[in-house]
This record gives structure tokens, C-alpha cells and sequence, in this order.
């Protein structure tokens, strides 16, 4: 391409990763906003198994809603999806912050649930349409802080707004500020290259008219490169435990903290963003390892970052009833670090195994068993904290970890991605 088309082309992509990083950390801003509501609704006579209840039924929905908007996604308009759902998602908060009945704000934060699943789709659209495979890993692991940075801000930001307004401005506040987010998204985002006049990624086996298959031609296709590919499978089910960890920490973590180390529920938020921002570092390390160290096999990096964050998991468990919290919190933020590594790593794996064609449908996969995680991280460990202890849970959380790394030593001989596949016919 022409060097005017080539720095249009940069300035989009730059454009591109940048709002599907602002549109993924709002949608933070309206996904946990109850982990930190859970400590002052206690007081209102809310009972940890109630609470868990409800973030196990999110969880299974968003899982559930990530793998058919998965679908959808790779067939809609990356740009109209996203801010719909963040529109929804919002209102669905707003909603919650004025309920009361236990039955309501449980079928309002399900509804939640599945909206949030419109979230990762656009957002794998977006990325494997605007870069090549050979630089997805590095470019993607970019775009994943943003998972980091919004559970991190909204750490941080719902802790401030529940100590001091109360734990129904803990939902509109975040909510208020997405809207705004949202309109600018609208004008940031579009679609694909040939969207704004510009030529598609060119990769061997793909076509620029991906949008104008048939559903019958994409789903043979899907069938074919996704549900039949059995790498694909290994790495879905490892994610159920890598988001196991992950959301066990995320989930009840302020909750851990206040209650047995009593530590003020602003000081709580503050460590969950430090466990966050160390996940930044280890997802860009994770990333820039893929494709500069394993050729973009991205399960081998997964299957070493997780072998890490289980032995981490395994030092914060033995030191968190005895030691000085600074410093039963190190192996934790190691844990952070090194477990975002097969979180960023396991939609870019798959995406490239898939090609771009139906890329957001094996995302969406991984997010079906990513989100499975629920049932363990949710009522499961809130019933277990409550009836067991602390203790107890968190070497039920460390001892995930250990199947998590064997499922990824499975899928050690999986290729670095699937377009020379692609090229055969379905």
C-alpha cells in the first residue's frame, strides 16, 4: 500500500486499540461493582451465600451470553455492539441501585450478566480484523491491560463512593460516567478497514468479504476450525480455572480483607488494584514472550505463566494467616502478575487458531468455561469461607491452579494459528 494509505491505516489502528481499551474498561466500571457493595450490604441484612449467589448466576450468564454474542459478534458491527451493551449495562446498574427486594436486584444483576457478555465479541472483531496474527499477541496483550486497568479503577473508585455515599452510589456513579463513555466510543470506533475505505489484513486462507458469508457458510466454517479443533477445547476448559483464581480473588477479596485482616474497605480496594496493575505488567510480558520467544504459540507461555501463579497462590495461602499484611500480599500481586498472563493469552491463542473469520465465536467459547468459574467463585466459595474460613478457600483457589496447569501442558503441541487451515475448503 501507498504511504498515505499506510499512515492512515496506522492512525486507525492506533485509534482502534485505544477505544476497544476504553470501551473494555467501562464495561468494568458496571461488571463488579458489587464485590465492594457486598461488605455495607451485609449491614442491610444481605448474607454472604444471598451475595454469592447472585455473582454465581452473573458469572454463568456472562459465560453463557459471551459464547452466543460470540457468535453474533463475528457477524455484527463491532462498533454498534459495544455501545449498546455498555448503554444496557448501565441502565441495568442504575436499576439495581434503586432495589431493594432480594428477588429484584437478583434478576436485575443475572440480566447484567448476560449484557456484560456483549463486552469481548466487538472487541475480538476489532483486533483481529485491524492486526495480522504475527502481531496479535503483542498488540492484544495491549489491549488486555484493559482488564487490569478497569478492575483497577473501579477497585479503587467504588471503594471511595461505598465508604462514603453508601452502597447504592457504588452502582450510579460508575454507571453515570459509562453513558458518557459510551457516546464517546460512538464517535471514536468503527468497524473493519474497508469500513473507512481502507484494504482488509491480508492473511493466507482469509477473504475482506467476511461479512457477506452466509450464516450456513460461517457456521460450516466454525464447525470446521472452532468445535472440531481440539486444542481449542483444552485451552476453553484450562480457562474455567485460570478465571477461577482470577474472579476468586477479584470476587472476595475485599470482602477476605475486612473481615480477617480488618483492613479499611478503601485500603482493600487499593491492594485488589495493586493485585490488577501487577496483572498489566505480566499480560504485556506475556504478550511480547508469545510472539517474540514461542512464534506465537501462545498455550506454551499460558502453561508457564500458570505453573507461576499457582505457586504463588500456594506461598500467599501459607502466609496470609501469621505473616505482616505487606507481606502476605507480595505473593499475591506475584499471583496477579503471572495469572494474567494465560488471562490475556488464552483469547489471542484461540483467535488465531480460529482466523479472524470466527474469531469472537472461539473467544466466546472460552468465555462459556471462563465464566463456568462462577459456581466455584461465587456461592461456592462464599459457602465455603462461611462455613469453613478463610483458610480453607484459599487453598481451595490455590490447588485450581495446579489442574489449570495441567490442561495447558495438553495443548503444549498446539500450532500458532489456524490460517494455513483455513485455506483448505470446509
Amino acid at each position: 500500500m501507498s504511504s498515505a494509505t499506510d499512515r492512515k491505516f496506522r492512525y486507525w489502528q492506533n485509534r482502534t486499540l485505544v477505544g476497544a481499551m476504553i470501551g473494555y474498561i467501562a464495561f468494568y466500571f458496571v461488571r463488579n461493582s458489587l464485590s465492594f457493595a457486598i461488605p455495607a450490604m451485609q449491614a442491610d441484612g444481605y448474607t454472604k451465600t444471598n451475595l454469592g449467589i447472585f455473582i454465581t448466576l452473573n458469572g454463568l450468564l456472562y459465560g453463557v451470553s459471551k459464547f452466543a454474542n460470540g457468535i453474533l459478534g463475528d457477524r455484527a458491527n463491532a462498533r454498534v455492539f459495544m455501545v449498546t451493551g455498555l448503554v444496557l449495562s448501565a441502565a441495568a446498574n442504575i436499576i439495581f441501585g434503586f432495589g431493594t427486594s432480594l428477588i429484584m436486584l437478583g434478576a436485575v444483576w443475572m440480566a447484567n450478566g448476560w449484557i456484560q457478555g456483549m463486552g469481548f465479541p466487538p472487541c475480538a472483531r476489532l483486533m483481529t480484523h485491524w492486526f495480522p496474527p504475527e502481531q496479535l499477541a503483542t498488540k492484544m496483550s495491549i489491549w488486555n491491560t484493559s482488564h487490569s486497568i478497569g478492575m483497577g479503577l473501579a477497585s479503587i473508585g467504588c471503594g471511595y463512593i461505598v465508604t462514603h455515599f453508601g452502597w447504592h452510589w457504588g452502582f450510579f456513579g460508575p454507571a453515570l460516567l459509562v453513558l458518557l463513555l459510551a457516546a464517546t466510543l460512538w464517535l471514536v470506533l468503527r468497524d473493519t478497514p474497508g469500513s473507512v475505505g481502507l484494504p482488509e489484513i491480508a492473511t493466507t486462507g482469509s477473504t475482506g468479504a467476511i461479512s457477506k458469508q452466509s450464516f450456513g457458510e460461517f457456521m460450516r466454517f466454525a464447525g470446521e476450525h472452532v468445535f472440531r479443533n481440539p486444542y481449542i477445547w483444552i485451552i476453553a476448559v484450562a480457562n474455567f480455572f485460570v478465571y477461577t483464581m482470577r474472579y476468586s480473588v477479584l470476587n472476595w477479596g475485599p470482602t477476605m480483607l475486612t473481615e480477617t485482616r480488618h483492613v479499611p474497605l478503601v485500603g482493600a480496594g487499593w491492594m485488589i488494584a495493586a493485585f490488577e496493575i501487577s496483572g498489566v505488567a505480566g499480560m504485556l510480558v506475556a504478550g511480547r514472550m508469545t510472539d517474540k520467544l514461542f512464534g506465537g504459540r501462545g498455550a506454551r507461555v499460558c502453561l508457564i505463566c500458570m505453573v507461576l501463579a499457582t505457586l504463588s497462590m500456594l506461598l500467599f495461602w501459607k502466609l496470609w494467616a501469621t505473616a505482616p499484611v505487606w507481606l502476605a500480599m507480595l505473593p499475591l500481586f506475584l499471583a496477579g502478575f503471572f495469572i494474567y498472563g494465560p488471562q490475556a493469552l488464552v483469547g489471542i491463542a484461540v483467535a488465531n487458531l480460529a482466523t479472524k473469520r470466527a474469531a469472537a465465536t472461539a473467544v466466546g467459547l472460552t468465555g462459556l468455561f471462563g465464566y463456568g468459574s462462577a459456581l466455584l467463585t461465587g456461592w461456592g466459595l462464599g459457602k465455603l469461607a462461611q462455613t469453613h474460613g478463610w483458610g480453607v478457600a484459599l487453598g481451595a483457589i490455590a490447588a485450581t491452579g495446579l489442574a489449570g496447569s495441567l490442561l495447558f501442558a495438553f495443548a503444549w503441541r498446539a500450532k500458532a494459528h489456524g490460517y494455513g487451515d483455513a485455506s483448505r475448503p470446509v
